[in-house]
């Protein structure tokens, strides 16, 4: 049995949580974990709740909505008021058993009558306001995706014809949002409401691939060309230490690179740059697209192998692929990194083409370059 347990590299990528939501299709996740619901369905609810109260109806104690895909579905409402001229209502976010950074929380909408008959949006505490071109919302408007725009008018609209503004909160949302993808995607001051369908599915991949590509998405819009992509915070350390690059650039796909390389493929960009340690980005090299442990075999016979043939002796005894560089002289070290680099960038191209010019820089542990393959002098 291949020993999937030790890769000899952990890439940083633990608490970077989905800024955007897009569930959908098949993922592996087991029958028996809890569905939740979205920020999305969570605010329509709320809405609904308060909108109730603003029509000077009592405050009830439950509501129901209907989700996209036509399923009702009732929400206890945490607390329903009324102050002068406008309605608040709140509902306890239930992620069911996916890890999402606002299990848990109140998701508040404040309701009041405007001019018109349309439903404008704000964003109040904890929601952030998008800055940057590129994602679904523009800039200068509250960071509410179309999704739960359209589910919070639909609700609404089955209290009232008339104009309201609906301002959506999320008290501490400020803070978790320093843990999310937003700050790099130019959403700022909290986090986003979220949600294609209304249901949170657990360990959901596409939603994490989703949640990748809209810093893709970011950076094209934002006319960058000579995108980095890293697997994730240690390698982002490394680019910004070792490279000239700016903000926007550096893109962490954590182990998903067979997804985000074709998808960077199909982007304008002109150069990509793979960086990252070779613990990961050595499994590419067999065709190991998903480097997470858990879905791919060890770097380490790869790393081993190739350290074998390009010495002449045998690869170091060592139980990571970090150990074996470290046993090696700092003239081999160079000589075994600049080999795996071409080999990786050899297998990318296989996979994406010729299309992109593409150069492949491998670190340590510690952000030291250990070699390279293609043109970094763009980076330098």
């Amino acid at each position: 049995m291949t020993d999937r347990s030790n890769d000899g590299v952990n890439d940083g990528s633990a608490g970077i949580l989905p800024a955007c939501e897009n569930i959908g299709g098949q993922d592996a996740r087991p029958p028996f974990l809890r569905t939740g619901y979205t920020t999305g369905a969570c605010a329509a609810a709320a809405a609904k709740a308060a909108a109730i109260v603003l029509c000077g109806n009592p405050a009830p104690d439950s509501v129901e909505i209907t989700l996209p895909d036509g399923t009702c579905v009732r929400f206890s409402i945490l607390s329903c008021l009324v102050d002068g001229v406008t309605a608040e209502a709140s509902v306890r976010k239930d992620a069911g058993d996916d890890p999402d950074a606002t299990h848990n929380l109140s998701i508040v909408a404040a309701v009041n009558f405007v001019e018109g008959d349309d439903i404008q949006f704000a964003a109040g505490e904890g929601v952030g306001i998008v800055t940057k071109p590129g994602l679904t919302v523009i800039p200068g408007e509250p960071a509410i995706n179309p999704g739960p725009r359209k589910m919070i008018r639909q609700a609404v609209r089955e209290v009232t014809p008339r104009g309201v503004m609906v301002t959506v909160s999320i008290p501490g949302g400020r803070e978790i949002a320093a843990r999310t993808f937003n700050p790099r995607l130019g959403i700022e001051g909290g986090l986003s409401i979220i949600g294609t369908t209304g249901v949170v599915r657990p360990f959901s991949v596409p939603a994490m691939e989703a949640s990748l590509k809209c810093a893709l998405d970011v950076a094209a819009a934002c006319k960058v060309k000579n995108p980095v992509l890293v697997p994730g915070n240690i390698g982002e350390r490394a680019a910004k230490r070792n490279l000239r690059v700016y903000p926007g650039q550096i893109i962490q796909v954590s182990n998903h690179w067979g997804y985000m390389l074709d998808e960077a493929a199909r982007q304008p960009f002109t150069r990509l740059l793979v960086l990252g340690h070779p613990g990961k980005l050595a499994k590419m090299i067999e065709g190991e697209w998903d480097t997470h442990s858990g879905n791919s075999a060890s770097a380490m016979p790869i790393v081993a192998r190739l350290a074998a043939s390009l010495l002449n002796e045998p690869a170091p005894d060592s139980q990571t692929v970090e150990g074996i560089f470290e046993a090696l002289s700092p003239a081999n070290r160079a000589r075994l990194g600049s080999a795996l680099s071409a080999a990786i960038r050899e297998a990318i191209i296989m996979r994406i083409g010729t299309g992109k010019q593409l150069t492949v820089a491998l670190i340590n542990m510690a952000g030291d370059i250990l070699g390279s393959d293609g043109d970094i002098s763009p980076w330098k």
